[in-house]
């Protein structure tokens, strides 16, 4: 692929990806298109479907997963406590609640294979990284890498505005007492 398609196609994911976080996953394809500064043909010539361009996002995010797990265990050598919690920080900027809301109902069936290779090496990283705090005594042995991710997902996910006006500090909050629960 040429450089410039491929700085095009990487740009329509990250706008998706915004998009999705910031709208759900029903935006108009054209509203991605318009955001990432191409045509609607265009999209279509990078993404066949909706459902290859939230593949192509999901991807992008658990990239950005392992990226953060690989981080984090360098992390935790040198500052156990610090390496965790930025590690924590990294998952909770994903906008993970957001993305999983918006994606979720594009799974239809069984994942493809590599959505599926993807899942589980992104696991295994987060795997090594919680065995790595669990070793530097930071964190509980009780949590799997999956119930971490599920978590995180869940206290992030978007709230409606009424309740983000009452309590505008609520997933700092709620992600602090995830982090208290599960330390050592």
């Amino acid at each position: 692929m040429r450089s410039d398609a491929a700085r095009r196609r990487e740009r329509i994911i990250r706008e998706a990806r915004a998009l999705f976080a910031a709208q759900g996953g029903t935006v108009a394809l054209e509203t991605i298109a318009e955001a990432s500064d191409v045509g609607i043909a265009t999209l279509y010539r990078n993404f066949d479907s909706r459902t290859a361009l939230a593949d192509a996002v999901a991807l992008a995010i658990l990239t950005d997963m392992r990226d953060a797990a690989a981080l984090a265990l360098a992390r935790i050598d040198a500052d156990p406590q610090d390496g965790w919690h930025g590690f924590v920080t990294a998952l909770v900027d994903l906008d993970l609640g957001a993305l999983t809301d918006a994606l979720a109902h594009h799974v239809v069936g069984d994942i493809s294979g590599p959505m599926r290779e993807a899942q589980e090496q992104t696991l295994d990283r987060i795997a090594a990284v919680l065995s790595a705090a669990r070793a530097a005594g930071v964190v509980r042995a009780e949590i799997e890498p999956l119930e971490l991710v599920l978590a995180i997902g869940m206290l992030t996910r978007p709230q409606p505005e009424p309740i983000r006006t009452a309590v505008p500090k609520l997933v700092p909050r709620l992600i602090a007492v995830l982090e208290a629960g599960l330390g050592a």
